[in-house]
């Protein structure tokens, strides 16, 4: 049966075409004209859509470095089913260094948009209109917010079998169980049955090379899962993601300097000192202590902190048993990987 066209912004990609198509946004207030940049990759072969979408917070710029690396791979020329890529959602935040948009508004709390609404929910609009309700699968990447680091991870509704597939697909060192948030998009996904995973990893404003391959090699990881590439070879050596149904985030118990001594990816135990408030003079001193046991996914790298402060983010697996040897191992797998020869980012 022969593929048809795919129409995305009014215009039409023919089976085999790969095409970059700006779908026009708003004016900024000296009347320079915004867009949403697409890149259509349409296959010869039918298959899923599936979109892979970064920089909804614009200072969270890993993802776009991995969509980046995507569209060099000369393996997606025997794509079945069609992939849309989107690298900057939120163009406004990302010209202007920002997490937010021009109104100060977090995008990701405003799907599924409203066409008449604010600049946010504007943009929420035509994303979910051109680009989510087009799609059967999502991947949405994004990091840390400024100075907090994540330990590569996917977040998704793991009682989902289908999405719950997708995450181990992904391969990312750990999968949290993450409750659905108001007005964010994946949210707003699964109401128009998109199967969406969230992809956490690094810090904004700042590229990880580490969460930059895994990142590559998890979307390649999910294609191959749906069908959209034929499986690897390495498909079945792939590590087993340690997944946890909960997580929490220890805060500062007073205001002053932090010294943290557990880094991403340790093991916590309950009542584990893992880091230590002081005074600039050092006279007073106050413990951070774990609540539960568990394995940090987060942590502020900010050393000066407020009282209530969040510091260290817990994940409380399924099992402790060589979580950070589950770690080490899907980062070694990334580094030596040679996808990635003579791709690093320098």
């Amino acid at each position: 049966m022969p593929v048809s066209e795919f129409e995305l912004g009014g215009e039409k990609i023919k089976p085999g075409e790969h095409r970059v198509i700006d779908l026009p946004l708003s004016y900024l207030s000296d009347h320079t004209q915004m867009h949403l940049t697409v890149q259509v990759m349409h296959g010869r072969k039918a298959g899923p859509v599936t979109f892979v979408s970064a920089a909804i917070h614009g200072d969270e710029i890993i993802g776009v470095e991995i969509i980046r690396r995507l569209t060099e791979l000369k393996l997606l020329s025997r794509l079945r089913g069609t992939l849309i890529l989107v690298p900057v959602v939120n163009t406004y935040g990302f010209v202007a260094l920002s997490r937010y948009l021009p109104d100060r508004r977090d995008l990701n709390r405003c799907f599924p948009g409203n066409v008449s609404g604010s600049l946010a929910a504007q943009l929420a609009h035509i994303f979910m209109t051109e680009i989510v309700q087009r799609a059967e699968y999502g991947i949405d990447l994004h990091s840390g917010a400024v100075h907090r680091a994540n330990l590569p991870q996917i977040r998704a509704n793991l009682d989902d079998p289908i999405v719950e597939a997708m995450a181990r697909a992904f391969g990312a060192s750990i999968m949290l169980n993450a409750n659905l948030r108001d007005g964010s998009l994946r949210q707003a996904a699964q109401e128009v049955g998109c199967n969406t995973l969230l992809y956490e990893a690094g810090e904004a404003l700042r590229f990880d090379e580490p969460a930059i391959r895994i990142g590559v090699k998890g979307v390649l990881g999910v294609l191959r899962h749906i069908g959209m590439l034929r499986k690897g070879k390495d498909s079945a050596k792939r590590t087993e993601p340690i997944r946890a149904m909960s997580s929490h985030w220890l805060r500062a118990p007073m205001g002053g300097i932090l010294r943290d001594e557990k880094p991403l990816g340790a093991q916590v135990s309950k009542n584990e000192v893992i880091g230590k408030v002081s005074d600039p003079l050092g006279r007073v001193n106050e413990d951070v202590l774990a609540s539960k046991s568990g394995v940090i996914i987060g942590r502020s790298n900010l050393p000066i902190v407020n009282r209530g402060d969040a510091l260290f983010h817990i994940a409380c697996v399924d099992s402790m048993d060589d979580a950070e040897e589950a770690f080490a191992a899907v980062e070694l797998e990334a580094e030596n990987d040679p996808l990635f020869d003579g791709m690093e980012y320098t």
